[in-house]
């Protein structure tokens, strides 16, 4: 059986209380300890397999809901980045998700706890068993809240203000979008801005409106600056 305080705690984190908890011990089983146990114990391998899967999936939907002004690049360069191995890791470490994995004697030994793979692979299984114990709603659910808190703000579209702070916390003021080209009919424009500061260019964005292309290119300047 699971640790209560162990199944408590993470349940607590990711807003979602598990009807089986053996599906929750299972996703926090790392290999190493179930081939110790001796075929006792199931490892996560499985319920990582389709915690990807859903995962790949959800990040895919939040983005083209909230991205309607990207292109079909620039919303692969954003599912890439959200499920990465660096993504999802952050995502597991912000709700302690090393700390309560199932590992091995020897795998403990060399510091896997809090490799990036590890935890990339254990929330993915985590995610899974969520799918498995509620569906495709609980699933989402925790997805998009962990998401929502911890990912390279998919969520925040007011790029324009965030660069105009971040600019003002160096001293600088004098911020500009120029329409470098205007192309397309009336009822099908196209623009690509540019973004300056102090003369400087910061980055480019594309979009059917002059607002939507102002908007990518303050989003392309954070990302410059690494800000998001």
């Amino acid at each position: 059986m699971l640790e209560a305080e162990t199944r408590s705690e993470l349940e607590s984190r990711i807003g979602y209380v598990f009807k089986d908890g053996e599906l929750l011990r299972e996703a926090l089983t790392h290999s190493s300890y179930a081939n110790e146990q001796g075929g006792g114990s199931c490892s996560n391998e499985r319920l990582e397999f389709l915690g990807d899967a859903v995962t790949g999936l959800e990040a895919a939907l939040l983005i083209y809901e909230n991205g309607p002004e990207l292109s079909e690049g620039q919303m692969t360069a954003e599912r890439a980045s959200l499920v990465s191995t660096e993504g999802l890791s952050s995502i597991a470490r912000s709700i302690e998700l090393g700390k309560h994995l199932y590992l091995g004697v020897g795998a403990e030994k060399t510091g896997v706890r809090e490799n990036d793979s590890v935890l990339e692979d254990a929330f993915e299984a985590l995610i899974g068993a969520v799918f498995l114990d509620g569906g495709a709603e609980a699933a989402r659910g925790v997805l998009r809240n962990l998401f929502k808190e911890t990912a390279f703000g998919l969520f925040d579209t007011d790029y324009k203000s965030r660069l105009q702070e971040e600019l003002q916390k160096k001293g600088t003021t004098g911020i500009s979008y120029i329409i470098k080209e205007d192309s397309g009919p009336d009822h099908d424009k196209w623009f690509r801005v540019a973004v300056e500061a102090d003369g400087r260019e910061l980055g480019e964005g594309t979009g059917k409106t002059k607002k939507n292309a102002e908007k990518m290119a303050a989003k392309m300047a954070l990302e410059e600056l690494k800000c998001i």
